[in-house]
């Protein structure tokens, strides 16, 4: 091997070496697992690019192939303005990365027959037996009542009807409940001092923006769920989650608010202002959130909790093993082979892709202009988080940063574009 390359390889293999020591994760080196060490020298460029130009204040990302890690790295400030260095272990909120954790909570009870895809929701948020859906008229609005009862599957495949309250026709109604504009951008839900249950009680009073299964319309659904799991479970949704997902996975850093040991960790946020340019994201429900000091008492399903890229790998590297994890079985083969197939027919709109149960699923990457198998499944949070599985590929990938808004912030779709571009079969890997 050419020293260059022989260096290269030993740099990439030293790098994951703080992650895995956090996570448990073994290492490998990169040409083992078929990446070219060069091409994936070019994502270190990429991202710290994104740093030195102000475009994004740090990054952790990690790749996985095969249960390895292939290369990772811990990029630019966890807090510029006491300057703190981004590390490998630094605490994220994964904002909607929440839902898969939440929709794998709810099949585990599927598994154990404690829940059904078709039970409707009412059966454990009684509001919801008479919830109303708001329609136009020449006038105003009228409420009509559903067409049919809200299910376990509308709320794991987002086509319950429930939007985040900010539209037109309901945004008042969901102002004066404390949610949809009255919550951040709609989803925030970490400032209520009760539990998430109360407030999916009173959600269930309010006007749905759409009748389940007719439209994929992203909102509080996975929050409801969370409500669900836990009335299903006879306890609260972070028990369940330590209990159940976090403490089998060997996921030590997942928490919906951290101890206050942790929370040193916690990344700061920042906004793209509408020039391009970088600032510090205010306090509250629209910047740094409430999840060290607050209330401390809503566990929300959907958007709800703080994270490590290594701990989020271990909870999808579950997910691309069939359900287990070094030991831990958490769910059957089938159950994630059902959750990670559409859905929905052609209610998700997004040219080439399906939805599942919490996943984005690939179904035609000609169609979607987008790298991938078809089958890759992911998502990603409202604080520029990221993530997607590839089966075929056996990968696991996550990228954490902490902008909110990101106001089109590309990085992602770069990321994943060299992700692919440096996943080269042996036998071609010279030259490159």
């Amino acid at each position: 091997m050419p020293r260059r390359i022989t260096i290269l390889v030993l740099a990439l293999a030293l790098s994951v070496a703080p992650v895995l020591v956090a996570q448990g994760l073994p290492a490998g080196h990169p040409a083992q697992l078929e990446f070219s060490p060069q091409r994936l020298a070019r994502i270190d460029t990429l991202i710290q690019s994104y740093v030195d130009e102000g475009r994004s204040p740090g990054v952790v990302a990690m790749i996985l192939r095969r249960g390895t890690v292939a290369w990772s790295g811990a990029f630019g400030m966890a807090d510029r303005e006491s300057k703190q260095p981004m590390t490998a272990d630094a605490l994220f909120r994964i904002a909607s990365q929440t839902k898969a954790v939440t929709s794998v909570a709810a099949m585990i009870l599927v598994e154990e027959g404690r829940l059904r895809l078709g039970d409707p929701v009412s059966r454990f948020i009684p509001s919801f037996a008479d919830a109303r859906v708001a329609v136009a008229t020449d006038s105003g609005r009228t409420l009509v009542p559903l067409a049919h009862r809200i299910t376990i599957r509308d709320l794991l495949t987002q086509t319950a009807g429930l939007s985040y309250g900010t539209g037109s026709l309901i945004r008042d109604d969901y102002r004066a409940a404390g949610l949809g504009p009255a919550a951040g951008y709609g989803w925030y839900l970490a400032d209520k001092n009760e539990p998430v249950c109360a407030t999916m009680d009173r959600l269930g009073t309010l006007p749905l923006a759409a009748q389940p299964e007719e439209v994929w319309i992203y909102g509080y659904a996975s929050d409801v769920l969370g409500c669900v799991v836990e009335r299903a479970a006879g306890m609260p949704l972070d028990q369940f989650f330590q209990e159940r997902i976090f403490a089998p996975l060997q996921m030590h850093d997942s928490w919906f608010f951290p101890p206050d040991s942790a929370g040193h960790r916690l990344t700061a946020v920042y906004s793209v202002t509408t020039e391009g340019t970088l600032v510090r994201a205010p306090v509250g429900p629209l910047g740094q959130g409430d999840y060290l000091a607050g209330p401390r008492l809503n566990f929300a399903g959907g958007a709800g909790l703080v994270s490590t890229a290594g701990d989020y790998a271990r909870f999808l590297q579950m997910l691309l093993n069939g359900g287990e994890l070094d030991g831990a079985r958490i769910l059957s083969p089938a159950t994630v082979s059902l959750m990670t197939v559409n859905q929905v027919g052609a209610l998700y709109s997004q040219p080439g892709f399906g939805f599942g149960l919490g996943f984005q699923i690939l179904e035609d990457p000609g169609l979607a202009g987008d790298y991938g198998s078809v089958g890759r499944f992911g998502w990603g949070g409202a604080y520029a988080t990221n993530y997607w599985v590839d089966p075929t590929e056996e990968l696991v990938v996550v990228l954490m940063q902490q902008l909110l808004p990101s106001r089109g912030l590309d990085l992602a779709g770069t990321f994943r574009t060299m992700v692919y571009a440096a996943l080269i079969p042996p036998a071609r890997t010279q030259g490159y």
